[in-house]
């Protein structure tokens, strides 16, 4: 009985001393890219602002807290409370991974056309 108390113990302090994995750390990014699809028909995959903000490049932990406020209806949006009511946990933490890692937005630059069609072929 001693001996299985010891082992008990031991096993405790095992577990005491590994890190706790949250939902959001234990992410699935792969998962998250396969969820994403629906998102970026709205929501850039390169951050660009077309009138619908970017969510890439936002702490996995932001994103969750931002989904689970319009699963709760403190956010108000009915298309984004739609959205949220219909994701698990596990696809909150894994869409949170997934646009996390894609850093953040891609702002596209376009050179400026001061050339004239002229002055760019005698050059």
């Amino acid at each position: 009985m001693a001996r299985q108390a010891h082992r008990l113990a031991g096993l405790a302090a095992i577990m005491l001393a590994l890190p706790l994995k949250t939902p959001v750390q234990a992410a699935d990014v792969a998962f998250g890219e396969y969820l994403a699809n629906e998102c970026v028909t709205c929501h850039q995959k390169t951050g660009n602002y077309s009138g619908i903000p970017s969510i890439t490049g936002w702490p996995q932990q932001t994103f969750v807290q931002a989904l689970n406020s319009y699963r709760w209806r403190e956010r108000q949006n009915p298309i984004m409370q739609t959205i949220a009511d219909q994701l698990n946990d596990d696809e909150m933490a894994a869409l949170a991974a997934y646009f996390e890692q894609l850093g953040p937005p891609q702002i596209a630059v376009e050179e400026p056309a001061t050339q004239t069609a002229n002055q760019r072929t005698t050059q």
